[in-house]
């Protein structure tokens, strides 16, 4: 069996655009959440958001042509895998390095652009550019363009679950000899008015005009979700072509799990059975035993049904006592929801967990819902010598994914 590993990594966030900054402000309990200076929000009742700040993409080598051109999602993406493949540069043959990258939402910015001009000029005034630039499968074209990845490309599409499903995806792919090394994750750039008043009336998003007490995952005072926007990338490699070379490993990706709740198309299935299933499928893969000590980056959004489910589901997954003894945070309480790019941002935050020994914190969690009762580490970040993390994300339509990661050992 082929070992898959992470050899770079790449983000743009509420809290960094780099992947030291990142990791700092998330041991440090930095959130990102602010108030929206992007649009007016006098007639929207949701006021926050997790916005990236401080992005120019000729800081990452992005042409000003595409710069001007390209949705800001897509530029999020080349941002965050520029870094990446910086860091990593496997080296492989052209058609033997693919591009996994996913968008749950797409071109939103593009979209509502066009939409104005025809609507207010007809249709002779839309932008040839305007399909290319809009449809979610574009980051991952101008990725391998920009890196000339001739082999499988395949972007996904799971709402929130995304960038954890291409993840996993891109681990089978290199796993079953489709390809030597795969780019790979998610990015999304949503945080519009029109996607915020589609989510706010939809009661999925959190009202709360304190940025600090907007995403409180497990709280009892949680109201909901916060929007967030940005791209995590993540370079995987064959372990063998890694070790021939030296390169730097931050941890060895050893399981996914895959399933579908097949229940509603927004509410979780009540009893966490499938998503259970998924996470035991990827610790199951990974060798779990009970003598590992088991982080696990939840996909704790905040929201009334998903904190009480996903407890229930870890519970059902591991047993009562090792579900206890797990360390469990929602990174999600910094940076806010990503959307499809939430599952990278957090597996990249779990394989730096596992690589220094460190587990990041909930931040906001003051009142604990008396369903939510495990070790969600509230507060501050905690020293722990993690082996295994898992990390879960969990869509619209009833998608589930668990991506596992262990410390990396030659």
């Amino acid at each position: 069996m082929r070992r898959i590993v992470i050899t770079g990594m790449g983000i743009i966030s509420p809290i960094g655009n780099d992947i030291t900054t990142y990791w700092n402000n998330l041991k440090a309990g930095v959130c990102g959440i602010q108030r929206i200076d992007t649009f007016d929000t006098a007639d929207l009742s949701v006021k926050v958001a997790g916005l990236v700040k401080n992005f120019n993409p000729a800081d990452y080598g992005i042409d000003p042509a595409t710069a001007r051109k390209a949705d800001l999602y897509t530029l999020y993406a080349l941002a965050a895998a520029r870094q990446a493949m910086e860091e990593s540069n496997p080296g492989v043959d052209p058609d033997r390095l693919g591009v996994y990258v996913g968008s749950g939402i797409g071109g939103i910015h593009t979209f509502i652009t066009e939409c104005k001009k025809y609507l207010e000029s007809g249709p002779n005034r839309v932008s040839p550019l305007f399909i290319p630039t809009m449809i979610g499968n574009i980051a991952a074209g101008n990725i391998a363009i920009a890196h000339n990845a001739q082999g499988p490309c395949l972007p996904v599409v799971t709402a929130c679950a995304t960038s954890t499903h291409a993840i996993g995806e891109a681990y089978r792919a290199i796993l079953h000899g489709y390809a030597d090394a795969v780019i790979t994750g998610g990015a999304e750039a949503a945080v519009v008015p029109l996607a915020v008043g589609g989510f706010n009336n939809s009661r999925a998003l959190s009202r709360a005009e304190d940025p600090k007490r907007a995403s409180i995952p497990f709280d009892a005072n949680r109201q909901g979700f916060v929007m967030a926007e940005g791209a995590g990338i993540v370079v995987l490699e064959e372990y063998e072509h890694a070790i021939q070379r030296g390169t730097v490993i931050y941890a060895e990706l050893t399981g996914y799990g895959n399933t579908c709740d097949a229940y509603h198309y927004t509410a979780p299935r009540p009893d966490g059975s499938a998503a259970a299933k998924a996470m035991s499928l990827a610790l199951s893969n990974s060798a779990f035993t009970p003598e590992d000590l088991l982080y696990i980056n939840a996909h704790g959004t905040g929201t009334p049904l998903n904190d009480p489910a996903e407890t229930m589901a870890i519970k059902l997954a591991l047993g009562e006592e090792q579900a206890r003894k797990a360390l469990i945070s929602s990174t999600k309480s910094m940076t806010g929801h990503m959307l499809g790019a939430a599952g990278a941002a957090e597996i990249i935050a779990s394989a730096l967990a596992l690589k220094e020994g460190v587990v990041p914190p909930t931040v906001g969690l003051e009142n604990p819902d008396p369903q939510c009762d495990l070790d969600y580490v509230p507060g501050k970040a905690r020293k722990a010598d993690i082996t295994i993390a898992l990390s879960n994300s969990l869509g619209f339509g009833g998608h589930n994914a668990s991506v596992a990661l262990r410390k990396f050992k030659p």
